[in-house]
């Protein structure tokens, strides 16, 4: 569900349940369902990931649907310069905790929870629904009512259980047992919904259910358990309500929510999401050799990169000529944001006119956010131009980096120009040297940023960047 310092049920009732840790968001993003009977897909497949945002001052919050793609599934560039693609005009006139899935017709679905804020204590019967061909577009919006009981509708996802020839809708909700359970809802056509069943009750509170079937003849929900704040997964040979038992080791970072298993596009293994709350909205990753195993090992932070603000994902493989598609409908972002090779959780950016490294997330969230234009004293190299303060450039002075305004001097271009080159800790990653010192490169010391020559390991590691969106 992807609420920040959300108290548990239990808590709100007054019982005081084991502090936090839920929602390290796994590995890029929330809530897909990787499913051996779905329908089949290219072989050349990328990822869609949904999402809604939220920043730690509200800058950069919107209870709309936000889309990002990757051709790996860890790494990923927001469509529509981050913004939404279609936000609901019905219910709350918001939503959190988006699905996308692709239908048996190959066509998609997106559903979601009718929720604008943080408000915890709304009670809620609808989820938003919506059709979509090609996620270029998106058709026949809708509210489906899915219980009378005087409680919400968290975090709804959908699964083909083809035992049945239906949809299986499953979504968070209390029941007379007084704790959040996670209740199912069949259909169709995503429009008339049959009552509601509790598909899984462990005895405690859990919410958020992530669906994966058929692996091996082995269905996989993951969850998050409430009284200890963590990511856990119950597996069964059938899909029917009540058959789930947990088995997996539980996983977290932190508060840690919203699990979504995703199949690994370079093995046999498969990668776990998991949102925070504690901080709000950084997304941790897990990964498995085998999914039967239940065991998670974290993945370097180096190697994933979440969309900015994102909150409460999902991820859905699609074509690569869908990815193509969805890039040439929605362009790519005009910024960039660099991430440190040696502390892969800080991102470069400004505070008050200093160039330094700081950790993600944080507001002003625009301070992380570049052009890299063509140099300014040499069109070869590169500048960095502020997108929240466009008139001015990343710039040393006394070999410390400053945001400031171009005074059309030749010194400030060539103080302002540098060249990319390979990294010097990690050659797919980036270095950039100076133009006018050529024997030092931007590096971060005490978070920091400034030019100094290169020579050690450390140096190395400190002068390397990650040029991403």
């Amino acid at each position: 569900m992807s609420r920040s310092r959300r108290p548990s049920h239990t808590a709100r009732r007054g019982i005081h349940p084991l502090l936090g840790m839920a929602m390290a968001l796994i590995l890029a993003l929330a809530a897909t369902v990787t499913a051996g009977t779905q329908p089949a897909r290219a072989a050349d497949s990328a990822y869609v990931m949904g999402y809604f945002t939220e920043s730690p001052n509200g800058a950069g919050t919107d209870y709309g649907l936000h889309l990002a793609v990757s051709t790996d599934a860890r790494n990923w560039t927001p469509l529509n310069q981050n913004n939404p693609v279609v936000t609901p005009t019905q219910g709350t006139g918001g939503l959190r905790d988006p699905f996308i899935m692709r239908k048996q017709d190959g066509t998609f679905v997106v559903i979601a929870t009718d929720l604008k804020g943080t408000d915890w204590t709304q009670q809620n019967e609808y989820i938003h629904v919506w059709d979509s061909t090609d996620l270029r577009g998106f058709t026949n919006y809708r509210r489906v009512k899915m219980h009378s009981m005087a409680t919400h509708s968290w975090a709804p996802e959908a699964f083909w259980d083809a035992s049945r020839g239906q949809y299986g809708i499953i979504y968070s909700a209390v029941n007379s047992s007084g704790h959040n359970v996670i209740m199912v809802n069949y259909t169709t056509d995503f429009r008339t919904v049959s009552s509601p069943q509790v598909f899984f009750d462990p005895g405690y509170d859990v919410i958020d259910g992530n669906m994966t079937t058929n692996v091996n003849g082995v269905n996989y929900l993951y969850f998050k358990d409430s009284s200890k704040q963590t990511l856990v997964g119950a597996r069964s040979t059938s899909l029917n309500p009540g058959s789930f038992r947990p088995f997996s080791t539980a996983v977290a970072h932190g508060g840690t929510e919203a699990p979504i298993v995703v199949k690994s596009p370079t093995s046999n293994g498969w990668f776990l999401w998991g949102d925070t709350y504690t901080p709000n909205g950084v997304f941790y990753a897990w990964q498995s050799a085998d999914l039967a195993s239940g065991t998670w090992a974290p993945v370097d932070q180096r190697q994933y990169t979440q969309p900015v603000n994102s909150k409460h994902g999902t991820i859905e493989e699609i074509t690569t000529a869908e990815y193509d598609n969805l890039l040439a409908r929605y362009g790519s972002p005009s910024w960039n944001r660099l991430k440190s090779y040696n502390f892969p959780d800080r991102y470069v950016r400004h505070a008050n006119y200093a160039g330094r490294i700081d950790p993600y997330p944080f507001d002003p969230y625009t301070d992380a956010q570049w052009k890299l234009v063509p140099g300014l004293a040499d069109g070869s190299g590169v500048s960095f131009q502020s997108v929240n303060n466009p008139t001015r450039y990343l710039r040393h002075k006394n070999y410390q980096l400053v945001l400031e305004p171009d005074d059309g001097t030749t010194t400030f271009d060539q103080d302002a120009t540098f060249y990319r080159t390979a990294g010097l800790a990690d050659s797919s990653w980036s270095s950039f040297r100076s133009y006018n010192f050529p024997d030092r490169y931007i590096r971060h010391s005490g978070y920091v940023l400034r030019i100094d020559p290169v020579s050690t390991a450390t140096d190395r590691s400190d002068a390397t960047f990650l040029v991403g969106r």
